[in-house]
């Protein structure tokens, strides 16, 4: 189950548990940079860097209907993907949360067979 709306953050092993299911509830968006992620990924994420996340966002992210699915975004760490979160937020998209640790936490915790840098 995804946290609630009081909630930023969504814990690895809650995501990755709903990444296995066969529909996930949620779209899985990268905020790190192109080399990060051509160095390594989640499987299905999307890549929206940071950089340019306010200009991308507003064409594909935002405003959303109300069919769309929510979002899980993730960085190196769980600072850049809280920013971008907050900013989503900040302009009406509610059901959007950080995952903590970032691809780091995930590479320790779920998949160590992601690189790590």
């Amino acid at each position: 189950m995804l946290p609630s709306e009081d909630h930023y953050e969504i814990d690895v092993a809650t995501a990755s548990s709903l990444l296995d299911s066969e529909e996930p509830p949620f779209r899985l968006i990268d905020c790190r940079e192109q080399d990060e992620f051509d160095h390594c990924r989640i499987e299905g994420a999307e890549l929206i860097p940071l950089s340019r996340f306010a200009e991308i966002a507003h064409q594909r992210l935002l405003p959303a209907p109300e069919d769309a699915k929510p979002l899980v975004i993730y960085c190196h760490h769980g600072m850049r993907s809280l920013n971008a979160t907050r900013f989503l937020r900040q302009n009406g998209r509610t059901l959007v949360w950080s995952l903590r640790g970032g691809i780091e936490a995930w590479s320790t915790q779920i998949d160590p067979t992601v690189p790590r840098y």
